[in-house]
């Protein structure tokens, strides 16, 4: 469950990025301004807004101690601010006066990055508040950067649509096209995970870009392998281009923000849509998550800046939001295929599973001797069961693959609908769907927001046009037989 909680509305232009600390929200304009909020009460604290930059703020970031926020601008500067009292530290001016666009800690705090518009990536020595080290990307504009947890390498995304990696002395170890039309934003995720078919541990990077796709990458430095980056999951939610997006703490998720005003929440580990908010009137041109707490802020073109408290956000199959057609069995995680168990009916076979770490890929795997001898089921008319289940889970997989028009699938259950109705939330569901989900909840299941009445409304146009289709189907499969 996602709730909204406050919406700020001090800012009177478009808001360019969010940023959370431990105790504070910080957020930045095109109306040149910073501005802070305590996370006690969502009320500014005595020194906001921050008054300094000359043009537009378009990026800000507090230090890992979070005594420090840096924020840059279109005037060409990366200023520092004390988090005590609001007063500025320093002013880094970018050597080539270029607008700044993007400004990263490193993790230790020793070190600041900023990317310019002209392309340039200059390193800052924090302690001593002076230029270190500089280099330039090939093309484009510098738009988007992110530290791997360990410091070692940082990475920066620019409008061509490269991601180039650099290390702590500005080498570059790789540069490549990863968005066509141009990267927006890249962060990485502060848990590290192991890439099993290389047996060596990766970090977690999340980018996005004007192809409206999120990828997630998996980058190992291995000192005999070198430098190696390698896309692990591309993630479709969004209609129109995505401007930022961001792991939480734990690396579980990743919530999105788009030119299509609304904010996704996927699982980072199989790219299932988890929840999606359509609160914004206008493009979402920033989001964070807190590190400590469940919290979410948005930002957009609205000029407002929205909180989410956050529930369970873990992938979960049932009810699973999908806006593709296309279910991706083979990606469950251990969890989701018990909870599909249960919802099958098929609980008592939960902890075999569990012992046996069965995953999705092995679940459209299992065969009877495997149920048997493995997993130790021993009932004959059990193991058949299981086996039918996952019979009609693969017919289901090819249905949905077999370009059934996303309008005749149910949101909730991905299946073609038989009754649609609509809900007061003006999405269509199957009836009997749509009758659980409201039985135990009274938010909408597309974007988590109360639904204003629990009426439901049949739609006879739909369900005249997926008539329509069926025969249109069948003859076709009937003339090809």
């Amino acid at each position: 469950m996602v709730e909204l909680i406050r919406t700020l509305s001090d800012h009177i232009d478009d808001v360019n990025c969010c940023s959370f600390s431990d105790s504070f929200l910080a957020t930045c304009s095109l109306d040149k301004t910073l501005r802070v909020y305590s996370l006690k009460d969502f009320k500014e604290v005595s020194f906001s807004p921050l008054r300094g930059h000359t043009y537009a703020v378009h990026c800000c970031c507090f230090s890992p101690n979070q005594t420090v926020l840096a924020s840059c601008s279109t005037d060409g500067k990366t200023i520092l601010w004390s988090m005590y009292n609001g007063q500025i530290l320093a002013s880094l001016e970018q050597p080539s006066g270029s607008p700044v666009r993007v400004c990263r800690f490193s993790p230790s705090a020793m070190y600041l990055v900023s990317g310019a518009a002209d392309g340039s990536v200059v390193m800052w020595n924090v302690p001593l508040l002076k230029f270190h080290r500089s280099g330039l990307v090939k093309d484009g504009s510098l738009v988007a950067c992110a530290y791997s947890p360990g410091g070692n390498i940082f990475i920066t995304g620019s409008s061509c649509g490269d991601l180039t990696a650099w290390d702590e002395n500005m080498r570059c170890l790789y540069s490549d096209k990863a968005h066509d039309l141009g990267v927006t934003c890249c962060d990485f995720s502060s848990k590290t995970v192991t890439d099993t078919t290389r047996g060596v541990e990766c970090f977690q990077m999340a980018s996005c870009g004007q192809d409206n796709e999120i990828r997630i990458w998996l980058i190992s430095v291995v000192c005999e392998k070198g430098f190696d980056m390698r896309c692990k999951l591309t993630l479709s939610g969004h209609s129109a281009p995505i401007l930022s997006c961001a792991f939480s703490s734990d690396g579980e998720t990743i919530v999105s923000g788009s030119v299509d005003k609304s904010v996704i929440i996927y699982g980072a580990k199989t790219g299932i849509t988890l929840h999606i908010l359509t609160h914004h009137k206008r493009y979402v041109t920033a989001c964070a998550l807190a590190a400590n707490q469940p919290l979410l802020a948005t930002g957009s073109m609205d000029k407002t800046v929205t909180i989410w408290k956050l529930g369970q956000t873990s992938d979960s199959p049932a009810p699973r939001i999908r806006r593709n057609t296309e279910f991706h069995i083979e990606l469950w995680t251990e969890e989701e295929v018990r909870a599909w168990l249960s919802s099958e009916g098929l609980a008592e076979v939960e902890e075999q599973f569990r012992s046996n770490n069965i995953d999705g890929k092995e679940l459209l795997s299992l065969t009877k001797d495997v149920l048997q001898h493995d997993l130790h089921i021993d009932s004959l008319g059990l193991r058949n069961k299981i086996l039918r289940k996952i019979e009609d889970l693969k017919s289901k997989m090819k249905a949905t693959s077999c370009n059934v028009p996303e309008e005749f699938l149910c949101p909730i259950t991905c299946e073609i609908m038989k009754d649609p109705v609509i809900a007061s939330d003006g999405y269509s569901y199957e009836r009997k769907a749509i009758e659980s989900w409201i039985s135990t909840r009274r938010s909408s299941p597309m974007t988590n927001l109360p639904l204003e009445n629990l009426l439901l409304t049949p739609n006879r146009t739909l369900k005249m046009a997926l008539n329509r289709w069926l025969d249109t189907r069948a003859q076709e499969i009937s003339s090809s037989c």
